[in-house]
């Protein structure tokens, strides 16, 4: 791929450009995003064809951001357009005024395509094996519904948050009349989705923007201690709730509530709607938001088609890396000290101080990766910046509680550091959970210390429970001295938590 590159979405309702650079670990980042709401859906007469209003705001659209593409000296521009052009009757003539008036190349996606690169950009940044992805467009919606990551069907809706709004809404807010109405349609299109009524319980997963301002108004109504809305889950109640926060106001109330975009809100309701009717008529497990959509899917299928796969095997292990590279993590010493964890807490299981899971005792390994990265800002806050970094930053492939967990586990202090780290988050540990974090965070540590120095010197360990302590034998291949003056400064938080003395004893292999 390009160093830079960028891709222009043509929507019904938002026109955008994404700039990317390709930086050397292989992630993608965002160097520019610029949205117009350009509702060319409301531009499209009886005759479905695009009026000249329509088409001067496309074209002087697309020369404002060729201007941007100029100044970042771009030579790769992958410009798509979905539902409004793909169903205007002058389509031809729209791709002619594009090609003389700017050298930018657009391809009208197919109802296949469109719907395909929604569920391409939620396999590649999420961990969920089986969904249905819900893309509310301005004048089209995609569904797909997808198992062991693996695409099995797709459908489009002829129906947007644009085109609902101009179908059902004489004003800029739902009548209890005209909802009645909308709502009723939508069962019915729905339900003309043959395989729809078989894919119960399984999570809705939200594409597009109107997807993201209802993630937006449930964490400002919640008051969200986390940051990040991709992977965002809500339930039935939750999604009800935010509808029934939004149909009572006035629309001058609905512009100023927290979260909206002032520019959707007259559209929102319609499409708030839609993912509810799919709820219902799903009975689904949860709506869980995927912040990254259709041109993420085109930007997915280009990076990785020089390696021959459409997908990550492994979406969570890439943001690691990412994470590895960012923070320029000794992987050396993150496998010792993995090494070291496994052995502790397998002894400590035997003995019968925890009962420990396959998911628990895997979050402890990908903790140790992240453990105190925050030394890379300063050594000496380090645990407030490995939590603060963890807890805020989205990591693909982990849903909010996941990542709460390794940022309990990965900052781990004392006892006092974790209770005040976790206190907005009181409903969602459990005080089973607290210990276990607890005890994970305390033997990284210990673990840590054992290998002060980096060279890998403990072979072995082995432990002992004598009823009044804990012995623990450290077989070692060198000098110990660094390691055995930190293990016995961090085992007072193990001791602590297992309420027995541990006593250390260093021996050469």
């Amino acid at each position: 791929m390009q160093e830079k590159f960028a891709i222009i979405d043509i929507g019904s309702n938002t026109m955008r450009l994404v700039i990317y650079c390709n930086e050397k670990s292989g992630r993608l980042k965002e160097i520019e995003n610029i949205k117009t709401m350009a509702r060319l859906r409301n531009y499209l007469d009886d005759r479905q064809y695009l009026d000249n209003t329509g088409m001067d705001i496309l074209i002087s659209t697309l020369k404002s951001f060729e201007e941007v593409t100029k100044y970042y000296d771009i030579q790769s521009i992958n410009a798509v357009a979905t539902a409004t052009i793909r169903h205007a009757r002058n389509q031809h003539e729209i791709l002619e005024n594009i090609r003389t008036s700017t050298n930018i190349n657009v391809k009208i996606l197919s109802e296949f395509e469109e719907a395909y690169y929604g569920f391409l950009a939620v396999i590649n940044s999420t961990s969920i094996s089986e969904g249905i992805t819900v893309d509310v467009g301005g004048g089209s919606t995609e569904v797909t519904y997808f198992h062991d990551r693996k695409l099995m069907y797709y459908h489009s809706l002829p129906f947007g948050a644009l085109s609902l709004r101009k179908q059902f809404m004489e004003g800029p807010v739902p009548t209890t009349d005209e909802l009645l109405q909308l709502t009723t349609y939508l069962h019915e299109q729905i339900n003309t989705i043959d395989w729809i009524k078989d894919m119960r319980g399984v999570p809705i997963i939200g594409i597009g923007g109107s997807a993201r301002n209802i993630v937006q108004i449930d964490q400002r109504r919640k008051m969200y201690p986390l940051g990040g809305l991709h992977q965002y889950e809500m339930s039935t109640n939750e999604l009800t709730a935010v509808k029934e926060s939004l149909i009572s106001l006035p629309f001058e109330k609905l512009k100023c509530v927290e979260g909206l975009s002032e520019d959707r809100a007259d559209i929102i309701i319609p499409a708030l709607e839609v993912f509810n009717v799919f709820f219902q008529i799903t009975n689904a497990s949860s709506f869980i938001l995927s912040r990254k959509g259709l041109r993420d899917g085109v930007v997915y299928e280009e990076l990785l088609k020089p390696f021959g796969i459409k997908m990550f095997p492994n979406v969570l292990e890439e943001s690691l890396y990412e994470l590895e590279y960012d923070y320029e993590i000794n992987i050396d010493n993150v496998v010792q000290v993995s090494r070291i964890a496994i052995s502790i807490l397998n002894s400590l299981q035997k003995f019968g101080f925890l009962s420990i899971t396959d998911h628990e005792l895997t979050e402890a390994k990908r903790a140790a990766l992240l453990f105190q990265l925050g030394r890379y800002i300063d050594d000496e806050a380090s645990s407030q910046h490995t939590f603060y970094l963890l807890a805020n930053r989205t990591i693909d492939g982990l849903m909010h509680s996941e990542r709460l967990r390794i940022a309990a586990i990965a900052s781990f202090k004392s006892k006092t550091n974790l209770k005040n780290y976790l206190e907005p988050f009181a409903d969602w540990i459990s005080k089973e959970d607290f210990v276990v974090i607890r005890i994970l965070g305390a033997v990284l540590r210990f673990a840590y210390a054992l290998n002060e120095t980096k060279r890998n010197i403990v072979e072995q360990l082995e432990m002992t429970d004598r009823q009044e302590d804990l012995m623990v034998i450290i077989m070692c291949s060198n000098n110990w001295q660094a390691e055995q003056y930190h293990a016995e400064k961090q085992k007072k938080q193990l001791e602590k938590v297992l309420k027995r003395n541990i006593i250390l004893h260093f021996t050469k292999v």
